[in-house]
């Protein structure tokens, strides 16, 4: 492998659904990635999109160091349902010196021992559900990325009475606490609008705030 800056190299251990994903999106947004699993069929599925992909029986540190999962800036460890192996590959990640560990949690009890450890802890499957019961519960909710402090960014379809006013005049930041960033119109997305802005129907926007008060916000329109 060629010499390169640690933060454009990522590594993925366990390739799974999670993991094989993981290193599909990776690949397609341009990094390198050195992908390791047990399994060499799924090894060989992820070969179409990383030349570093390793079958890998005993995870060692030896065997961590070989492949050159010390040089990434960031390792992923995608084994969520064998906690012990889960548990004992961060601490060897760890070991190795890599600046950003993010490890697959199936519990709280197991995310806590993660983060105890060092590692970021990630939930797919809560995480998941969380997603498809929020676009259940409001229909119009298009996206949503969850950031930390229970802050997020959503993209919500405007209507009802919403429809024919401006941005001054609905007054999201007072009346919700919430900021428009976005607003999107048959296919454009403008990030530079002014506050006469007047929304139509079919129009997007996009927030960033406070999840109670951005589903305020969302009952709002709905109403």
């Amino acid at each position: 492998m060629k010499k390169q800056d640690p933060s454009a190299l990522y590594g993925v251990i366990g390739l799974g659904r999670f993991g094989a994903a993981l290193v599909k999106t990776l690949s397609e947004a341009g990094k390198e990635v050195i992908a390791i699993d047990k399994n060499e069929e799924r090894v060989r599925e992820v070969r179409a999109y990383t030349d570093y992909a390793f079958v890998v029986d005993n995870l060692s540190e030896t065997a961590l160091k070989e492949t050159g999962m010390q040089n990434c800036g960031t390792v992923t460890i995608c084994i969520g349902e064998q906690v012990d192996m889960s548990i004992l590959t961060t601490m060897l990640v760890i070991k190795l010196g890599v600046p950003h560990v993010i490890a697959k949690a199936t519990s709280e009890v197991h995310g806590e021992v993660l983060k105890r450890m060092g590692a970021n802890v990630v939930y797919p499957e809560a995480d998941m559900a969380v997603r498809i019961g929020r676009r259940l519960i409001f229909g119009n909710l298009l996206d949503y990325v969850a950031l930390a402090d229970g802050v997020e960014v959503r993209r919500i379809a405007v209507g009802g009475h919403v429809v024919g006013k401006s941005i001054q005049e609905l007054d999201v930041r007072r009346t919700f606490g919430i900021n428009i960033i976005a607003v999107e119109r048959d296919g454009r997305t403008d990030v530079e609008f002014t506050a006469d802005y007047r929304f139509a129907q079919g129009d997007t926007i996009a927030v960033v705030g406070k999840m109670d008060k951005i589903d305020r916000f969302e009952k709002e329109l709905q109403d």
